[in-house]
């Protein structure tokens, strides 16, 4: 498989697909690259690969997947996986993040699928650059997307599955969830562009805003302060994502499956997970595969690693311990 992954990066390369390495005006000892993706019903798309710049021997190397109204920016990640000997990449799906092009609509997705070529460029790119042992960390929607590529890439050579509160159901009251989903997501069959608001409460990104409740700094271009609307066409994406993995779901490699101890409104944002039910969470990631470890973390946010210092300390001591007893010191 990695010969085969080597001879694809090598053809793709030739065919001028990958960009150059460049520094990343975002973050500080990391640079990007650009891959030309084949093009979809929205025309031309790109996806984008970021790298810290620290080369760790050994070969092993984290590839990194953000969520929903998200880009990679969580630098201090990187920071730690290197300072324990793995080399890391992030990928910005196509129309996401560095990914996103003028006249893009912003995160539209009619299929998860679509999103595997973004990760298969990743993956090929560490290969390509001797890393041979590789673990996927998926946040969020990024972890459903992880979830779907590794229970569809059982003999790829990614090794382990990390997945930090992934979005493996609706956080919504029976009614919208058991009737008014699976309504839209038939109309997105038919009707992908109908626009469907998420309100407009900035209270979880100015939780995580430095500008205003918060410690870290983002581009609010990238990651917007307030969730933009959706369409039908991903709700639909979405509820099959999850459908799927609970009906044919068997991840043959090791997962670490961490979330909060709680579920919370918008007024007690910085206290718990105040975008997903970690019930629903804890229920069908345990369901993801023979070889799930549970990590529940009191006071973790949505996104666990930007939670408080203490809190995040804790998420990871907690990967640290179970890398080292996967995959060794």
């Amino acid at each position: 498989m990695r010969l085969l992954l080597t001879i694809i990066f090598s053809t793709i390369c030739s065919a001028g697909m990958f960009g150059q390495w460049k520094p990343d005006s975002l973050l500080s000892h990391y640079s990007y690259r650009t891959v030309s993706q084949p093009d979809d019903y929205q025309g031309k798309v790109v996806s984008t690969i970021i790298k810290h710049d620290s080369i760790v021997p050994g070969g092993r190397g984290v590839v990194y997947i953000h969520g929903f109204n998200d880009y990679f920016f969580q630098g201090a990640l990187g920071d730690s996986l290197v300072a324990h000997r793995w080399n890391f990449r992030a990928v910005d799906l196509r129309r996401y993040g560095r990914s996103l092009r003028p006249g893009m609509k912003r995160y539209q997705a009619r299929n998860l699928n679509e999103y595997f070529p973004d990760i298969d460029s990743t993956v090929v790119d560490m290969t390509k650059a001797g890393i041979d042992t590789i673990v996927i960390i998926g946040h969020s929607t990024g972890g459903l997307i992880a979830s779907l590529y590794m229970n569809s890439h059982p003999s790829n050579d990614v090794g382990g599955l990390i997945l930090n509160s992934p979005f493996l159901g609706w956080n919504m009251n029976g009614f919208t969830r058991n009737f008014l989903i699976p309504i839209v997501s038939c109309i997105g069959s038919r009707f992908p562009n109908i626009s469907i608001s998420q309100g407009n409460n900035p209270s979880y990104g100015e939780s995580l805003n430095a500008d205003y409740n918060g410690e870290w700094k983002f581009d609010t271009t990238k990651k917007l302060l307030v969730s933009p609307p959706v369409t039908s066409g991903w709700v639909r994406a979405i509820q099959e994502g999850q459908q799927y993995l609970r009906k044919h779901s068997d991840i043959t490699v090791p997962i670490l499956l961490m979330h909060s101890n709680k579920s919370v409104d918008s007024e007690h944002v910085s206290e718990g997970d105040a975008v997903l039910n970690v019930a629903d969470i804890s229920k069908w990631g345990r369901r993801l595969g023979p070889d799930v470890t549970e990590v529940t973390v009191p006071g973790g946010l949505h996104d666990l690693i930007l939670s408080s210092p203490a809190v995040r300390n804790a998420v990871y001591a907690s990967m640290f311990r179970w890398l080292d007893r996967q995959f060794g010191r």
